[in-house]
Protein backbone atom coordinates (compact mmCIF):
# COMPACT_ATOMS: atom_id res chain seq x y z
CA UNK A 1 0.00 0.00 0.00
CA UNK A 2 2.94 2.32 -0.58
CA UNK A 3 0.87 4.24 -3.13
CA UNK A 4 -1.02 5.92 -0.32
CA UNK A 5 2.11 7.69 0.84
CA UNK A 6 0.95 10.38 -1.58
CA UNK A 7 -2.10 10.99 0.58
CA UNK A 8 -0.38 13.44 2.88
CA UNK A 9 -2.03 15.29 5.75
CA UNK A 10 -3.01 18.94 5.47
CA UNK A 11 -5.17 21.63 6.91
CA UNK A 12 -8.97 21.74 6.76
CA UNK A 13 -12.13 20.67 8.48
CA UNK A 14 -12.38 17.62 10.73
CA UNK A 15 -14.24 14.41 9.99
CA UNK A 16 -17.37 15.39 11.92
CA UNK A 17 -17.86 18.80 13.48
CA UNK A 18 -20.74 20.55 15.13
CA UNK A 19 -22.20 24.01 15.09
CA UNK A 20 -20.39 26.36 17.38
CA UNK A 21 -17.16 24.39 17.66
CA UNK A 22 -14.90 22.08 15.73
CA UNK A 23 -13.99 18.67 17.11
CA UNK A 24 -12.17 15.68 15.72
CA UNK A 25 -14.46 13.09 17.26
CA UNK A 26 -18.19 12.57 16.97
CA UNK A 27 -20.70 13.76 19.53
CA UNK A 28 -21.74 10.21 20.34
CA UNK A 29 -19.36 7.33 20.66
CA UNK A 30 -18.44 6.45 17.07
CA UNK A 31 -19.19 3.01 15.76
CA UNK A 32 -16.04 1.43 14.41
CA UNK A 33 -17.25 -2.07 13.60
CA UNK A 34 -14.43 -3.74 11.73
CA UNK A 35 -13.03 -0.50 10.35
CA UNK A 36 -10.03 1.50 11.48
CA UNK A 37 -11.82 4.83 10.88
CA UNK A 38 -14.79 5.69 13.09
CA UNK A 39 -18.15 6.91 11.84
CA UNK A 40 -21.45 7.87 13.41
CA UNK A 41 -24.46 5.62 13.08
CA UNK A 42 -27.20 7.77 11.60
CA UNK A 43 -30.85 7.06 10.88
CA UNK A 44 -32.75 8.86 8.15
CA UNK A 45 -36.50 9.46 8.46
CA UNK A 46 -38.97 10.86 5.96
CA UNK A 47 -42.60 11.79 6.51
CA UNK A 48 -45.37 12.60 4.00
CA UNK A 49 -42.78 12.83 1.23
CA UNK A 50 -44.13 13.99 -2.14
CA UNK A 51 -42.44 14.79 -5.42
CA UNK A 52 -43.94 16.69 -8.36
CA UNK A 53 -42.51 17.42 -11.81
CA UNK A 54 -43.63 19.23 -14.92
CA UNK A 55 -45.51 16.79 -17.17
CA UNK A 56 -43.72 15.99 -20.43
CA UNK A 57 -45.25 17.30 -23.68
CA UNK A 58 -46.19 13.75 -24.73
CA UNK A 59 -48.57 13.44 -21.77
CA UNK A 60 -50.25 16.74 -22.60
CA UNK A 61 -50.72 15.55 -26.17
CA UNK A 62 -52.55 12.51 -24.79
CA UNK A 63 -54.96 14.58 -22.71
CA UNK A 64 -53.16 15.14 -19.38
CA UNK A 65 -54.54 18.45 -18.07
CA UNK A 66 -52.80 18.75 -14.70
CA UNK A 67 -50.19 21.41 -13.99
CA UNK A 68 -47.89 18.96 -12.21
CA UNK A 69 -47.24 15.24 -12.35
CA UNK A 70 -46.94 13.55 -8.95
CA UNK A 71 -44.32 10.79 -8.80
CA UNK A 72 -44.23 10.16 -5.03
CA UNK A 73 -47.31 10.23 -2.77
CA UNK A 74 -47.19 10.70 1.01
CA UNK A 75 -44.33 8.29 1.65
CA UNK A 76 -43.38 7.79 5.29
CA UNK A 77 -40.59 5.56 6.56
CA UNK A 78 -37.16 5.25 8.15
CA UNK A 79 -33.80 3.70 7.35
CA UNK A 80 -31.79 2.57 10.38
CA UNK A 81 -28.12 1.76 11.03
CA UNK A 82 -27.12 -1.86 10.61
CA UNK A 83 -30.34 -2.59 8.70
CA UNK A 84 -30.36 -3.51 5.00
CA UNK A 85 -33.47 -2.04 3.38
CA UNK A 86 -34.88 -2.93 -0.04
CA UNK A 87 -36.95 -0.57 -2.20
CA UNK A 88 -39.09 -2.66 -4.52
CA UNK A 89 -41.91 -2.19 -6.98
CA UNK A 90 -42.88 -2.67 -10.60
CA UNK A 91 -41.10 -0.66 -13.28
CA UNK A 92 -42.10 2.99 -12.99
CA UNK A 93 -43.26 2.70 -9.37
CA UNK A 94 -40.75 5.32 -8.23
CA UNK A 95 -37.99 3.27 -6.57
CA UNK A 96 -35.07 5.20 -8.04
CA UNK A 97 -37.04 8.45 -7.80
CA UNK A 98 -37.47 7.96 -4.05
CA UNK A 99 -33.79 7.08 -3.71
CA UNK A 100 -32.74 10.20 -5.65
CA UNK A 101 -35.06 12.49 -3.69
CA UNK A 102 -33.71 11.23 -0.36
CA UNK A 103 -30.13 11.52 -1.61
CA UNK A 104 -30.73 15.06 -2.86
CA UNK A 105 -29.92 14.20 -6.46
CA UNK A 106 -33.10 15.68 -7.94
CA UNK A 107 -32.33 19.17 -9.22
CA UNK A 108 -35.73 19.82 -10.78
CA UNK A 109 -39.29 19.38 -9.64
CA UNK A 110 -40.85 20.15 -6.26
CA UNK A 111 -40.12 18.08 -3.13
CA UNK A 112 -42.57 18.32 -0.25
CA UNK A 113 -42.47 16.64 3.13
CA UNK A 114 -39.96 16.23 5.93
CA UNK A 115 -36.56 14.53 5.76
CA UNK A 116 -34.45 14.27 8.91
CA UNK A 117 -31.02 12.88 9.75
CA UNK A 118 -30.78 11.71 13.37
CA UNK A 119 -33.71 13.96 14.21
CA UNK A 120 -32.34 17.11 12.53
CA UNK A 121 -33.59 18.62 9.29
CA UNK A 122 -31.53 17.44 6.35
CA UNK A 123 -29.00 19.95 4.96
CA UNK A 124 -27.80 18.78 1.55
CA UNK A 125 -24.20 20.04 1.75
CA UNK A 126 -23.75 18.28 5.09
CA UNK A 127 -25.64 15.18 3.98
CA UNK A 128 -23.38 14.81 0.96
CA UNK A 129 -20.40 14.48 3.32
CA UNK A 130 -21.88 11.61 5.34
CA UNK A 131 -23.60 9.68 2.54
CA UNK A 132 -22.64 7.69 -0.54
CA UNK A 133 -24.51 6.79 -3.73
CA UNK A 134 -23.74 3.77 -5.93
CA UNK A 135 -25.02 4.34 -9.45
CA UNK A 136 -26.58 1.54 -11.47
CA UNK A 137 -23.94 2.10 -14.16
CA UNK A 138 -20.34 1.48 -13.13
CA UNK A 139 -18.09 4.24 -14.50
CA UNK A 140 -14.38 3.84 -13.78
CA UNK A 141 -11.11 4.81 -15.44
CA UNK A 142 -9.97 1.74 -17.40
CA UNK A 143 -6.22 2.47 -17.19
CA UNK A 144 -5.86 2.38 -13.40
CA UNK A 145 -5.99 -0.55 -11.00
CA UNK A 146 -8.65 -1.55 -8.50
CA UNK A 147 -6.56 -0.31 -5.59
CA UNK A 148 -5.74 2.98 -7.32
CA UNK A 149 -9.44 3.61 -7.98
CA UNK A 150 -10.17 3.28 -4.27
CA UNK A 151 -7.10 5.36 -3.38
CA UNK A 152 -8.28 8.17 -5.66
CA UNK A 153 -11.65 8.26 -3.92
CA UNK A 154 -9.98 8.17 -0.49
CA UNK A 155 -7.64 11.00 -1.46
CA UNK A 156 -10.52 13.27 -2.44
CA UNK A 157 -13.11 12.30 0.17
CA UNK A 158 -11.24 11.50 3.38
CA UNK A 159 -10.04 14.30 5.59
CA UNK A 160 -6.42 15.33 4.88
CA UNK A 161 -5.55 15.32 8.61
CA UNK A 162 -5.88 11.52 8.64
CA UNK A 163 -2.35 10.14 8.35
CA UNK A 164 -1.29 8.04 5.37
CA UNK A 165 -0.82 4.88 7.44
CA UNK A 166 -4.41 5.01 8.68
CA UNK A 167 -5.71 5.70 5.18
CA UNK A 168 -3.69 2.79 3.82
CA UNK A 169 -5.13 0.48 6.45
CA UNK A 170 -8.65 1.73 5.74
CA UNK A 171 -8.31 1.21 1.98
CA UNK A 172 -7.04 -2.31 2.65
CA UNK A 173 -10.00 -3.02 4.93
CA UNK A 174 -12.46 -1.78 2.31
CA UNK A 175 -10.92 -4.00 -0.37
CA UNK A 176 -11.15 -6.98 1.97
CA UNK A 177 -14.74 -6.14 2.90
CA UNK A 178 -15.91 -6.18 -0.72
CA UNK A 179 -13.61 -9.13 -1.50
CA UNK A 180 -11.44 -7.31 -4.04
CA UNK A 181 -8.11 -7.44 -2.20
CA UNK A 182 -6.93 -10.47 -4.20
CA UNK A 183 -7.21 -8.51 -7.47
CA UNK A 184 -6.21 -5.08 -6.16
CA UNK A 185 -3.44 -4.76 -8.76
CA UNK A 186 -5.67 -5.69 -11.72
CA UNK A 187 -6.47 -2.97 -14.26
CA UNK A 188 -10.13 -1.98 -14.36
CA UNK A 189 -10.21 -2.23 -18.16
CA UNK A 190 -13.03 -1.56 -20.60
CA UNK A 191 -16.44 -3.21 -19.94
CA UNK A 192 -17.01 -6.19 -22.20
CA UNK A 193 -13.49 -5.97 -23.64
CA UNK A 194 -10.89 -6.37 -20.91
CA UNK A 195 -10.32 -6.08 -17.20
CA UNK A 196 -12.87 -6.69 -14.48
CA UNK A 197 -16.08 -8.66 -14.83
CA UNK A 198 -19.47 -7.01 -14.35
CA UNK A 199 -19.87 -8.06 -10.72
CA UNK A 200 -16.29 -7.04 -9.92
CA UNK A 201 -17.01 -3.59 -11.34
CA UNK A 202 -20.13 -3.41 -9.22
CA UNK A 203 -18.14 -4.25 -6.09
CA UNK A 204 -15.54 -1.66 -7.09
CA UNK A 205 -18.31 0.95 -7.36
CA UNK A 206 -19.38 0.04 -3.84
CA UNK A 207 -15.79 0.19 -2.56
CA UNK A 208 -15.25 3.65 -4.08
CA UNK A 209 -18.24 4.93 -2.10
CA UNK A 210 -17.56 3.09 1.16
CA UNK A 211 -13.96 4.36 1.31
CA UNK A 212 -15.42 7.86 1.85
CA UNK A 213 -16.49 6.48 5.26
CA UNK A 214 -20.19 7.42 4.91
CA UNK A 215 -22.82 6.63 7.51
CA UNK A 216 -25.58 6.18 4.90
CA UNK A 217 -25.21 4.51 1.50
CA UNK A 218 -27.76 4.36 -1.32
CA UNK A 219 -27.42 1.69 -4.00
CA UNK A 220 -29.42 1.78 -7.23
CA UNK A 221 -30.12 -1.82 -8.34
CA UNK A 222 -26.73 -3.33 -7.40
CA UNK A 223 -27.68 -6.77 -8.77
CA UNK A 224 -29.22 -5.73 -12.10
CA UNK A 225 -27.63 -7.48 -15.09
CA UNK A 226 -25.94 -10.14 -12.96
CA UNK A 227 -26.49 -13.88 -12.90
CA UNK A 228 -27.45 -15.63 -9.66
CA UNK A 229 -23.86 -16.38 -8.61
CA UNK A 230 -22.60 -12.86 -9.35
CA UNK A 231 -25.58 -11.28 -7.60
CA UNK A 232 -24.92 -13.43 -4.53
CA UNK A 233 -21.28 -12.26 -4.45
CA UNK A 234 -22.34 -8.61 -4.65
CA UNK A 235 -24.97 -9.05 -1.93
CA UNK A 236 -22.41 -10.78 0.29
CA UNK A 237 -20.22 -7.68 -0.03
CA UNK A 238 -23.21 -5.47 0.76
CA UNK A 239 -24.01 -7.53 3.86
CA UNK A 240 -20.40 -7.19 5.00
CA UNK A 241 -20.79 -3.41 4.84
CA UNK A 242 -24.11 -3.53 6.72
CA UNK A 243 -22.40 -5.53 9.47
CA UNK A 244 -20.15 -2.52 10.16
CA UNK A 245 -23.25 -0.63 11.32
CA UNK A 246 -23.91 1.56 8.29
CA UNK A 247 -27.35 2.42 6.95
CA UNK A 248 -27.77 0.75 3.54
CA UNK A 249 -30.70 1.20 1.14
CA UNK A 250 -30.96 -0.66 -2.19
CA UNK A 251 -33.45 -0.57 -5.03
CA UNK A 252 -34.07 -4.11 -6.27
CA UNK A 253 -35.96 -5.34 -9.33
CA UNK A 254 -37.27 -8.93 -9.26
CA UNK A 255 -34.57 -10.52 -7.07
CA UNK A 256 -34.05 -14.23 -6.57
CA UNK A 257 -35.27 -15.89 -3.36
CA UNK A 258 -31.83 -15.80 -1.74
CA UNK A 259 -31.28 -12.15 -2.62
CA UNK A 260 -34.74 -11.13 -1.41
CA UNK A 261 -34.34 -12.87 1.94
CA UNK A 262 -30.99 -11.15 2.53
CA UNK A 263 -32.82 -7.89 3.28
CA UNK A 264 -33.91 -6.91 6.77
CA UNK A 265 -36.56 -4.36 5.76
CA UNK A 266 -38.77 -3.90 2.70
CA UNK A 267 -40.54 -0.87 1.27
CA UNK A 268 -42.85 -1.87 -1.59
CA UNK A 269 -44.20 0.76 -3.99
CA UNK A 270 -46.95 0.55 -6.56
CA UNK A 271 -47.44 2.62 -9.71
CA UNK A 272 -47.83 6.28 -8.84
CA UNK A 273 -45.21 6.25 -6.08
CA UNK A 274 -47.45 5.00 -3.27
CA UNK A 275 -46.29 2.69 -0.43
CA UNK A 276 -48.24 -0.57 -0.09
CA UNK A 277 -45.95 -2.35 2.38
CA UNK A 278 -43.25 -1.17 4.78
CA UNK A 279 -41.74 -3.57 7.26
CA UNK A 280 -39.57 -6.66 7.66
CA UNK A 281 -40.11 -9.49 5.14
CA UNK A 282 -39.83 -12.03 7.95
CA UNK A 283 -38.17 -15.43 8.04
CA UNK A 284 -38.65 -17.06 4.63
CA UNK A 285 -40.68 -13.95 3.73
CA UNK A 286 -43.42 -15.10 6.09
CA UNK A 287 -44.54 -11.65 7.25
CA UNK A 288 -44.95 -10.09 3.82
CA UNK A 289 -46.70 -13.25 2.56
CA UNK A 290 -49.08 -13.21 5.51
CA UNK A 291 -49.80 -9.51 5.03
CA UNK A 292 -50.93 -9.87 1.40
CA UNK A 293 -52.69 -13.21 1.87
CA UNK A 294 -54.85 -11.60 4.56
CA UNK A 295 -56.23 -9.20 1.95
CA UNK A 296 -59.51 -10.69 0.66
CA UNK A 297 -59.25 -12.05 -2.88
CA UNK A 298 -55.44 -12.18 -3.08
CA UNK A 299 -54.39 -15.64 -4.32
CA UNK A 300 -52.21 -17.76 -2.04
CA UNK A 301 -48.57 -18.23 -2.92
CA UNK A 302 -47.75 -21.52 -4.62
CA UNK A 303 -45.16 -23.92 -3.26
CA UNK A 304 -41.56 -23.16 -4.27
CA UNK A 305 -42.66 -19.86 -5.80
CA UNK A 306 -40.40 -16.83 -5.44
CA UNK A 307 -42.04 -14.58 -2.79
CA UNK A 308 -40.65 -11.45 -4.46
CA UNK A 309 -42.16 -12.38 -7.83
CA UNK A 310 -45.47 -13.39 -6.22
CA UNK A 311 -45.60 -10.16 -4.23
CA UNK A 312 -45.14 -8.04 -7.38
CA UNK A 313 -47.77 -10.09 -9.23
CA UNK A 314 -50.50 -9.84 -6.60
CA UNK A 315 -49.90 -6.11 -6.02
CA UNK A 316 -49.93 -5.11 -9.70
CA UNK A 317 -52.34 -2.55 -11.13
CA UNK A 318 -54.21 -5.28 -13.02
CA UNK A 319 -54.74 -7.26 -9.80
CA UNK A 320 -55.97 -4.11 -8.06
CA UNK A 321 -58.50 -3.57 -10.83
CA UNK A 322 -59.55 -7.23 -10.76
CA UNK A 323 -60.07 -7.25 -6.98
CA UNK A 324 -61.48 -3.72 -6.84
CA UNK A 325 -59.13 -2.69 -4.04
CA UNK A 326 -56.50 -0.02 -3.42
CA UNK A 327 -53.41 -1.55 -1.82
CA UNK A 328 -52.19 1.90 -0.86
CA UNK A 329 -55.41 2.61 1.03
CA UNK A 330 -55.26 -0.81 2.71
CA UNK A 331 -51.73 -0.13 3.94
CA UNK A 332 -52.57 3.38 5.20
CA UNK A 333 -55.32 1.93 7.44
CA UNK A 334 -53.28 -1.04 8.70
CA UNK A 335 -51.62 -1.56 12.09
CA UNK A 336 -48.31 -1.90 10.21
CA UNK A 337 -48.63 1.69 9.03
CA UNK A 338 -49.37 2.90 12.56
CA UNK A 339 -46.32 1.10 13.96
CA UNK A 340 -44.16 2.62 11.23
CA UNK A 341 -45.48 6.09 12.07
CA UNK A 342 -44.51 5.54 15.70
CA UNK A 343 -41.04 4.40 14.64
CA UNK A 344 -40.60 7.48 12.45
CA UNK A 345 -41.85 9.69 15.27
CA UNK A 346 -39.31 8.18 17.66
CA UNK A 347 -36.36 8.42 15.26
CA UNK A 348 -37.31 11.99 14.29
CA UNK A 349 -36.37 13.22 17.76
CA UNK A 350 -32.70 14.17 18.27
CA UNK A 351 -30.93 12.00 20.87
CA UNK A 352 -30.37 13.76 24.21
CA UNK A 353 -27.18 15.79 24.24
CA UNK A 354 -26.64 15.54 20.48
CA UNK A 355 -25.99 18.38 18.07
CA UNK A 356 -26.61 18.79 14.37
CA UNK A 357 -23.77 17.78 12.07
CA UNK A 358 -21.77 20.63 10.61
CA UNK A 359 -18.73 20.99 8.35
CA UNK A 360 -16.89 24.30 7.96
CA UNK A 361 -15.94 23.47 4.36
CA UNK A 362 -17.96 21.99 1.53
CA UNK A 363 -15.31 19.46 0.49
CA UNK A 364 -12.78 17.51 2.60
CA UNK A 365 -9.93 18.49 0.27
CA UNK A 366 -9.10 22.03 -0.76
CA UNK A 367 -8.58 22.99 -4.39
CA UNK A 368 -4.86 22.22 -4.36
CA UNK A 369 -5.44 18.76 -2.91
CA UNK A 370 -8.11 18.03 -5.53
CA UNK A 371 -5.75 19.19 -8.28
CA UNK A 372 -2.94 16.90 -7.07
CA UNK A 373 -5.28 13.90 -6.87
CA UNK A 374 -6.66 14.46 -10.38
CA UNK A 375 -3.15 15.07 -11.75
CA UNK A 376 -1.91 11.81 -10.19
CA UNK A 377 -4.78 9.81 -11.67
CA UNK A 378 -4.50 11.43 -15.09
CA UNK A 379 -0.74 10.82 -15.12
CA UNK A 380 -1.33 7.10 -14.56
CA UNK A 381 -4.02 6.99 -17.25
CA UNK A 382 -1.78 8.65 -19.86
CA UNK A 383 1.29 6.59 -18.92
CA UNK A 384 -0.67 3.36 -19.43
CA UNK A 385 -2.17 4.43 -22.78
CA UNK A 386 0.77 4.14 -25.22
CA UNK A 387 -1.43 3.77 -28.30
CA UNK A 388 -3.32 6.95 -27.44
CA UNK A 389 -0.10 8.87 -26.78
CA UNK A 390 1.38 7.55 -30.04
CA UNK A 391 -1.62 8.84 -31.99
CA UNK A 392 -1.33 12.24 -30.29
CA UNK A 393 2.37 12.42 -31.15
CA UNK A 394 1.70 11.44 -34.76
CA UNK A 395 -0.99 14.10 -35.02
CA UNK A 396 1.34 16.78 -33.63
CA UNK A 397 4.16 15.81 -36.00
CA UNK A 398 1.70 15.86 -38.90
CA UNK A 399 0.46 19.33 -37.86
CA UNK A 400 4.04 20.59 -37.59
CA UNK A 401 4.82 19.23 -41.04
CA UNK A 402 1.72 20.74 -42.67
CA UNK A 403 2.21 24.20 -41.15
CA UNK A 404 5.90 24.10 -41.99
CA UNK A 405 5.06 23.20 -45.58
CA UNK A 406 2.42 25.92 -45.89
CA UNK A 407 4.68 28.64 -44.51
CA UNK A 408 7.94 27.42 -46.05
CA UNK A 409 10.06 30.33 -47.28
CA UNK A 410 7.29 32.78 -46.37
CA UNK A 411 8.16 36.20 -44.92
CA UNK A 412 11.81 36.36 -46.01
CA UNK A 413 11.63 37.65 -49.62
CA UNK A 414 8.32 39.49 -49.76
CA UNK A 415 8.58 42.81 -51.62
CA UNK A 416 4.96 43.85 -51.08
CA UNK A 417 2.07 42.95 -48.75
CA UNK A 418 0.82 39.45 -49.62
CA UNK A 419 -1.71 36.99 -48.30
CA UNK A 420 -1.26 33.26 -48.91
CA UNK A 421 -3.97 31.91 -51.21
CA UNK A 422 -4.92 29.11 -48.81
CA UNK A 423 -5.97 31.72 -46.23
CA UNK A 424 -8.98 32.86 -48.28
CA UNK A 425 -11.10 29.75 -47.71
CA UNK A 426 -10.42 29.93 -43.96
CA UNK A 427 -11.57 33.55 -43.90
CA UNK A 428 -14.91 32.88 -45.57
CA UNK A 429 -15.72 29.69 -43.62
CA UNK A 430 -14.64 30.70 -40.12
CA UNK A 431 -17.22 32.50 -37.93
CA UNK A 432 -14.39 34.12 -35.95
CA UNK A 433 -13.22 36.11 -38.97
CA UNK A 434 -16.71 37.49 -39.56
CA UNK A 435 -17.00 38.37 -35.86
CA UNK A 436 -13.76 40.37 -36.12
CA UNK A 437 -15.12 42.00 -39.26
CA UNK A 438 -18.23 43.14 -37.41
CA UNK A 439 -16.27 44.34 -34.38
CA UNK A 440 -13.76 46.39 -36.36
CA UNK A 441 -16.24 47.99 -38.75
CA UNK A 442 -19.12 48.75 -36.37
CA UNK A 443 -17.37 50.33 -33.37
CA UNK A 444 -16.64 53.75 -34.87
CA UNK A 445 -18.90 56.80 -34.98
CA UNK A 446 -18.11 58.82 -38.09
CA UNK A 447 -16.33 56.47 -40.51
CA UNK A 448 -15.78 59.38 -42.92
CA UNK A 449 -13.62 61.25 -40.43
CA UNK A 450 -10.03 61.61 -41.59
CA UNK A 451 -7.18 60.40 -39.39
CA UNK A 452 -3.40 60.43 -39.64
CA UNK A 453 -2.05 56.88 -40.02
CA UNK A 454 1.59 56.02 -40.72
CA UNK A 455 2.28 59.49 -42.10
CA UNK A 456 -0.70 59.66 -44.44
CA UNK A 457 -4.19 61.06 -44.04
CA UNK A 458 -7.19 58.89 -44.83
CA UNK A 459 -10.69 58.24 -43.55
CA UNK A 460 -11.47 55.60 -40.91
CA UNK A 461 -13.43 53.66 -43.53
CA UNK A 462 -10.46 53.68 -45.92
CA UNK A 463 -8.03 52.67 -43.16
CA UNK A 464 -10.13 49.63 -42.18
CA UNK A 465 -10.55 48.68 -45.83
CA UNK A 466 -6.86 49.07 -46.77
CA UNK A 467 -5.25 47.50 -43.72
CA UNK A 468 -7.82 44.84 -42.70
CA UNK A 469 -9.80 44.25 -45.87
CA UNK A 470 -13.09 45.00 -44.09
CA UNK A 471 -15.77 47.04 -45.87
CA UNK A 472 -18.15 49.12 -43.78
CA UNK A 473 -20.96 48.78 -46.32
CA UNK A 474 -20.88 44.97 -45.90
CA UNK A 475 -22.15 45.09 -42.31
CA UNK A 476 -25.65 43.79 -43.29
CA UNK A 477 -24.02 40.77 -44.95
CA UNK A 478 -21.87 40.20 -41.87
CA UNK A 479 -24.97 40.30 -39.66
CA UNK A 480 -26.76 37.72 -41.82
CA UNK A 481 -23.77 35.37 -41.81
CA UNK A 482 -23.24 35.63 -38.04
CA UNK A 483 -26.92 34.82 -37.50
CA UNK A 484 -26.74 31.97 -40.02
CA UNK A 485 -23.85 30.10 -38.39
CA UNK A 486 -25.55 29.36 -35.00
CA UNK A 487 -28.88 28.73 -36.74
CA UNK A 488 -27.33 26.01 -38.89
CA UNK A 489 -25.51 24.52 -35.89
CA UNK A 490 -28.64 24.52 -33.72
CA UNK A 491 -30.73 22.99 -36.51
CA UNK A 492 -28.21 20.19 -37.03
CA UNK A 493 -28.09 19.55 -33.28
CA UNK A 494 -31.89 19.39 -32.93
CA UNK A 495 -32.18 17.13 -35.98
CA UNK A 496 -29.47 14.80 -34.65
CA UNK A 497 -31.17 14.49 -31.27
CA UNK A 498 -34.81 14.38 -32.39
CA UNK A 499 -34.51 12.30 -35.56
CA UNK A 500 -31.22 10.41 -35.42
CA UNK A 501 -31.18 9.75 -31.64
CA UNK A 502 -27.56 10.86 -31.70
CA UNK A 503 -27.43 11.14 -27.88
CA UNK A 504 -28.17 7.39 -27.53
CA UNK A 505 -25.49 6.17 -29.92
Amino acid sequence: MEKLSQLEGGQGSKQHTHKGKTTQKSVSEPHQGKMVLPFEQLAITFQDLQYHVEPPPEMREHGFAGKRLQLLRNITGAFRPGVLTALMGVSGAGKTTLLDVLAGRKTSGIVEGEIKIRGYAKVQDTFARISGYCEQTDVHSPQITVEESVIFSAWLRLHPDIDSKTKSKFVEEILETVELYAIKDALVGIPGVSGLSTEQRKRLTIAVEVVANPSIIFMDEPTTGLDARSAAIVMRAVKNIVDTGRTIVCTIHQPSIDIFEAFDELILLKNGGCVIYCGPPGHNSSRVIQYFENIPGVPKIRDNHNPATWMLEVSSASMEAELGVDFGQIYSTSTLYESNKELVKTLSKPPPGSKDLYFPTRFPQNGWGQFKACLWKQHLSYWRSPSYNLMRSMYMFFAWFMFGLLFWDQGEKIFMPENPNWWIWMYYLTPTSWSLNALLTSQYGDVKKEILVFGETKSVEAFIRDYFGYHHDQLPLVFVLLALYPTILASLFVYSVAKLNFQKR
